[in-house]
């Protein structure tokens, strides 16, 4: 390997290095680093690519004293969870019924997911209403509080 030389010996002599005129001076054509140029030299481009979503603001923001997160589970999960309901103390027996109070556990809404094998009644802040349907097929029901 003797004949072959460095690629930099072989460019001795030649005045560009094998790169054209001022492209390889440097960074030169970059047109500059990250965002550089995005309202100057390159906003054809931005305009192009992103239209005008790229500049400015965009939408609402909600106050976050108006943002609550809704803690929901199905009717169908209801069967799993009764266990666990039952240790914290959130189940009582009557009768054939069993009564859940899902607003005690922490949850807000009940939603209609899944099925319901036993008679369910469940106290909660809100619920759907194929999960009232639901609850009241197997002989249970939905206790919501009073709407203020």
């Amino acid at each position: 390997m003797a004949n072959k030389r460095r690629r930099i010996e072989k460019l001795r002599g030649s005045r560009e290095h094998g790169r054209g005129r001022k492209k390889g001076r440097g960074s030169g054509l970059r047109g500059g680093v990250g965002n550089a140029g995005s309202f100057g030299h390159k906003v054809v481009h931005y305009r192009k690519v992103y239209g005008d979503r790229y500049f400015g603001r965009h939408g609402f923001k909600r106050p976050v004293a108006s943002v609550r997160d809704v803690r929901a589970v199905n009717v169908g999960e209801l069967e799993r969870l009764l266990a666990s309901f039952e240790a914290e103390g959130h189940v009582v027996r009557e009768g054939d019924v069993t009564v859940v109070d899902l607003a005690a556990a922490g949850y807000d809404k009940l939603l209609g997911g899944g099925a319901v094998e036993r008679a369910l009644r469940v106290k909660v802040t809100a619920a759907t209403p194929r999960a009232v349907e639901k609850l009241h097929g197997q002989g249970g029901g939905v206790e919501t509080p009073p709407q203020a």
